[in-house]
C-alpha cells in the first residue's frame, strides 16, 4: 500500500513539473519560430519561469462574482484536472514501469477523457455569464464530435492486437512492429483528433479571443485559471502518450530487447519519453504555424471526412486482418 502510494504520489509530481516546464518550452520553441528570444529573464534560459508563474497564481486573490453558482464554479476545475492525471496511471511509461495495469486500460483512458466535458460544461453554466455559457457550448460540441473519430481510430489497433490493455498492445508491438506502419491512417485520425479534443490551435474555438473573450474559464481567477490551464496541457502530455503508446510502440525501441532489469527500464523509460516530447513539439509547431479555423468548418470537417475515414479503416484493417 505504501508503495503505490509513494508510485502515485511521484506520477503526480512529474506529470505536474513536466506540464511547468512544457509552457516553458511552448515559449521559447514559438519565439524561435517567431524570430524572437522568449522568457530569459526568471534564471539562467529563463528557466525559473514555471515557478514564477505558479508563485504569482497562488498568491493572486481568489474571487468569484456574486451571480456565479459556488458549488459547480468551484467542482468545475478540479472535474477538468482530475481525470487527466487519473488517466496518467495506467500508462506504461517503461518496461515494468506503471502505477496500475487494468486489462481494459484504453477504455479507462478514453472515458477519463469524456468525463472533461462536464467540467466545461458546469464551468460555462455556473459562471451565470453568456460568453463562458456559449463558449462551453462550442467546446462541448467540439469534444463530443472530435471524440468519435478519436475512438473509431483506435478499433483498428484492437482488432490488430486483440486486446484493450495498453501493456499488452506495447509487448505487441514490441514482438512484431509498430503499430504506426499497419495504422497509419488511424494514428494520423487520433492526431488530428487528439489536437481537437485538447482545444490546442488551430481547433482552440473554445477560447477565440476575437469573440468570447477568454473562454469558458474567463470568471475564474488565480487557481482556478490555473487548474484549467494545466488541464489543457496534462490532456496534450496524456494524448501524446496514448498516441506513443498505441502507435509508436510505447518503451519499446532499438535494442531494447538487448538489455535486462533496470538497464531496460531506464532505457525504456527514456525512448517513451523521447517519443511523447516530439509530439508535444508538434502541438506546439502546429500552434506557431495555423491560423485559427472557423467553427463550423472545424465541425465539418469532423463529421463529412473524418468519421467516414475512420469507419473506412476498421472495414479495411477487418478485412486485412481477416485474410492474413
Amino acid at each position: 500500500m505504501f508503495l503505490v502510494l509513494v508510485q502515485i504520489i511521484t506520477m503526480i509530481l512529474a506529470v505536474v513539473m513536466a506540464v511547468a516546464y512544457m509552457t516553458w518550452m511552448e515559449r521559447k520553441i514559438i519565439g524561435a519560430i517567431q524570430n524572437r528570444y522568449g522568457v530569459k529573464h526568471t534564471g539562467p534560459f529563463g528557466l525559473l519561469q514555471p515557478f514564477a508563474d505558479v508563485l504569482k497564481l497562488i498568491t493572486k486573490e481568489s474571487f468569484s462574482p456574486d451571480q456565479v453558482s459556488k458549488p459547480l464554479f468551484r467542482a468545475a476545475p478540479l472535474i477538468v484536472f482530475v481525470p487527466a492525471i487519473l488517466s496518467f496511471s495506467v500508462i506504461p511509461f517503461s518496461y515494468g514501469l506503471w502505477v496500475s495495469d487494468i486489462s481494459v486500460s484504453l477504455l479507462f483512458v478514453l472515458a477519463m477523457g469524456s468525463l472533461a466535458t462536464y467540467g466545461i460544461v458546469f464551468a460555462g453554466w455556473s459562471s451565470n455569464s453568456k460568453y463562458p455559457m456559449i463558449s462551453s457550448l462550442r467546446s462541448t460540441a467540439q469534444m463530443i464530435s472530435y471524440e468519435v473519430p478519436l475512438f473509431l481510430s483506435l478499433i483498428g489497433v484492437i482488432i490488430l492486437t486483440g486486446s484493450l490493455s495498453l501493456k499488452e498492445i506495447v509487448e505487441y508491438q514490441n514482438e512484431h512492429m509498430w503499430l504506426v506502419f499497419p495504422q497509419f491512417l488511424g494514428f494520423v485520425l487520433f492526431a488530428v483528433s487528439a489536437v481537437a479534443e485538447t482545444n490546442r490551435a488551430p481547433f482552440d474555438l473554445a477560447e477565440a479571443e476575437t469573440e468570447l473573450v477568454g473562454g469558458f474559464f474567463t470568471e475564474y481567477p488565480s487557481m482556478g485559471f490555473a487548474l484549467f490551464f494545466l488541464a489543457e496541457y496534462a490532456s496534450m502530455f496524456l494524448m501524446s502518450a496514448v498516441a506513443v503508446t498505441v502507435f509508436l510502440g510505447g518503451w519499446s525501441g532499438p535494442f531494447i530487447n538487448h538489455f535486462d532489469g533496470s538497464a531496460k527500464v531506464v532505457i525504456g523509460l527514456m525512448y517513451f519519453v523521447i517519443k511523447v516530447y516530439v509530439l508535444m513539439f508538434i502541438f506546439v509547431w502546429l500552434r506557431a504555424t495555423f491560423p485559427r479555423l472557423r467553427y463550423d468548418q472545424l465541425m465539418s470537417f469532423a463529421w463529412l471526412y473524418l468519421i467516414p475515414l475512420g469507419l473506412f479503416n476498421i472495414i479495411l484493417t477487418a478485412v486485412l486482418a481477416y485474410i492474413f
